[in-house]
């Protein structure tokens, strides 16, 4: 999936797209403006409309998903203040209704799921996960990739596969290390069926949890003999799993042909961390104690202008008189070099033997004023990613003050298979999602920095804050009361995913706050803001219209052959926009054209659901995105592996569907 969050295209600064985006526009446009010229009515030229804006504002990222999602609901509202300029006799949506999503089924349940999910990991469930890969797998890639590939498969089949994926990323890190296998023959096999396993329940995925309610506003539209029947949790699990076992069978038979060996697997969980950074990324990083003499040059001087040009980085200060300095708010680029202070430099030794000769300095033999707050207990090197939908995206370093802000000093920067250092400009270039920042910081504030959306850290043994173990039966409890009501009770998905999340609130698996901190608000803003335009879509005789042009030319053949075309579409638009906006667009679409042809539009709208998780062939799905980085993938690498993959669904799920749902 793309979005929700799910999923996100992976895209450089704005600045590069914005002819791009121009021409883009221009042909949007044109094509909104013909298709205005042929269709039957004034509503449907409005809803084609808007649906072009919708499809160019995803595909080229003008603006964030969810900020596009909540203009095109603005305007759907708007549409009744100018009905008559509009030519229309009311709006396209009822405006007592615009706001509907946000009270959905679909948006309360994600919002449990994600809950749970966090719940689960507050435990400590997933180094349990690792340990016991390690136990059973042993060292063997053979056996490792399916057992961590069917146990993510598994965990994202009851819970938002981004989450799934992110919170495996340090188990897979922490396995790499004890094992000895490169992250690049883990990472890809791991992300594929974390993709895969969302498609083994309805609650798997974003689509298949929307679905249900996208049935039911088809249905308000549709006679009583089209009338279709929601689906049940595991209606889907059969093809799911054939899917899951299709992609563990791939790496497993294929693994050796199409997964690299990349030079820059990340591990930082050895036993020597600054050996591994030496190995992977060729630089050696020092920890080491300076003091400024009385006639250096370096007094007066800011931090910003010696740092890049002499590649070192400050991560502690200590003034005369004063207490030492290290950490969030402590240190930053504008703070003047004083007589007499101490720095705490990290820095490769032949930088900084250049660095004290150039200005004069004093290198103590050992770590005395810092040997506690830069001791191995308190602080070191690790390696975070920045995730797609990082709100960083887009800023450097040195826009968003990381340093200071966070407690993160950055000392190298791991893009598209190169790693850039300290004097290489790294602090003024735009993140970019995918990015691998290799930084000193406190543990401390790394544990902070686990908990907020905008990274991802990928090194996962250090001394930290206990969790709560102690907490894993509650938790087990309310995840099983959940399911229960799911499995058995008629209860609606989102009361019965509720429960279980209130249920780890209240016996104190998880904090409010933490609860709050689990949700991804943005995910939760961009479902509930396109389903007013679903309902647009299907109200107006759109999707209607759309699916009569469609049968023009497809209707002749056979009614698989006409699925298969369905599939295909939602693969390309899984590709290039959001998978719930992908199937908010289709899945009407697909009902009309299963009722032309005089197929089941059920199996129809569940085949749009199922085929917007085929996201394989580029890194624009956001688990893609996530796992390029730490293991060195380059776009070169998903169409090698993902090609075959996307091909392997299509064909696996068509034959399923059809045995299943024959």
């Amino acid at each position: 999936m793309i979005a929700l969050a799910d999923e996100e295209k992976t895209v450089a600064s704005p600045s590069q797209f914005s002819l791009k985006q121009l021409i883009a526009a221009v042909i949007f446009l044109g094509a909104a403006l013909l298709l205005a010229s042929i269709v039957p009515s004034i509503e449907i030229a409005w809803v084609t409309g808007l649906l072009m804006l919708t499809i160019y504002l995803f595909a080229f990222e003008v603006v964030g998903v969810d900020v596009a999602a909540i203009s095109v609901m603005v305007l759907l509202g708007l549409t009744s203040v100018l009905a008559p300029w509009m030519g229309l006799e009311a709006g396209l949506v009822d405006n007592t209704h615009l706001f509907d999503g946000f009270a959905s089924n679909a948006v309360m349940s994600i919002i449990a799921v994600m809950i749970i999910g966090a719940g689960l990991d507050k435990t400590g469930v997933m180094s349990k996960v690792a340990a016991f890969i390690l136990k059973v797998g042993g060292t063997t890639e053979g056996r490792i990739i399916p057992i961590i590939s069917a146990t993510v498969g598994f965990i994202s089949s009851f819970m938002q596969n981004v989450g799934a994926a992110a919170l495996f990323l340090p188990v897979v890190s922490r396995i790499s290390a004890r094992s000895g296998l490169p992250m690049s023959r883990l990472l890809m096999p791991m992300g594929f069926t974390a993709i895969l396993g969302g498609t083994m329940t309805m609650v798997g995925s974003s689509p298949l949890i929307l679905l249900n309610d996208l049935i039911l506003t088809s249905n308000k539209a549709l006679p009583a003999e089209h009338q279709m029947e929601t689906w049940g949790l595991f209606s889907v699990t059969p093809v799911g799993i054939a899917l899951v076992a299709t992609g563990i069978l791939y790496f497993v038979l294929a693994g050796r042909f199409v997964l690299p060996k990349t030079k820059s697997e990340s591990n930082t969980s050895g036993s020597d961390p600054m050996q591994y950074f030496q190995k992977v990324y060729g630089v050696y990083y020092a920890l080491s104690e300076l003091k400024v003499t009385a006639g250096s040059d370096l007094i007066g001087q800011k931090f910003d202008a010696v740092e890049s040009k002499y590649r070192v980085r400050v991560i502690a200060t200590k003034r005369p008189g004063s207490t030492n300095r290290i950490g969030p708010g402590a240190l930053t680029r504008d703070v003047a070099i004083e007589k007499d202070m101490i720095l705490g430099i990290v820095a490769d030794p032949q930088s900084l033997t250049a660095f004290v000769e150039k200005y004069d300095l004093k290198k103590f033999p050992r770590l005395t004023v810092f040997a506690d707050d830069l001791s191995a207990s308190k602080s070191g090197i690790a390696e975070i990613v920045i995730p797609p939908g990082s709100s960083l995206i887009g800023q450097s370093a040195r826009d968003i003050w990381m340093r200071k802000t966070y407690g993160l000093a950055l000392i190298g920067l791991h893009r598209n298979g190169e790693t850039l250092r300290e004097g290489d400009d790294i602090r003024n270039m735009p993140l970019q999602a995918g990015d691998t920042l290799i930084v000193h910081t406190a543990w401390t504030a790394l544990q902070r920095i686990e908990k907020d959306k905008n990274f991802v850290v990928v090194t996962t043994e250090y001394p930290r804050e206990e969790m709560r173990p102690q907490k894993v039966g509650w938790a087990g409890l309310f995840f099983g009361i959940a399911l229960f009501m799911v499995l058995f009770t008629d209860i609606r998905l989102s009361v019965a995913l509720l429960t279980g999340a209130i249920g780890m609130i209240l016996s104190g698996v998880l904090n409010i706050d933490e609860a709050y901190e689990a949700v991804s608000w943005k995910t939760v803003f961009l479902l509930a803001s396109l389903i007013p335009l679903g309902l647009a879509v299907e109200t107006t005789g759109t999707a209607k219209w759309i699916a009569e042009q469609v049968l023009v030319v497809v209707g002749h053949y056979d009614i698989w052959v006409i699925q298969l075309a369905v599939a295909v579409l939602a693969t390309f638009f899984t590709l290039v926009m959001s998978n719930v906006g992908a199937t908010v667009l289709l899945v009407p679409l697909a009902v009309n054209i299963a009722i032309g042809a005089g197929a089941n539009p059920a199996v129809f709208a569940l085949t749009v659901a199922i085929a917007t998780s085929n996201s394989f062939l580029i890194p624009t799905h956001q688990v893609n995105a996530l796992i390029m980085g730490p293991a060195g993938y380059r776009v070169s690498d998903f169409m090698k592996a993902g090609g075959i993959m996307t091909v392997l669904f299509l064909i696996v799920m068509m034959v399923m569907m059809n045995l299943v749902f024959e």
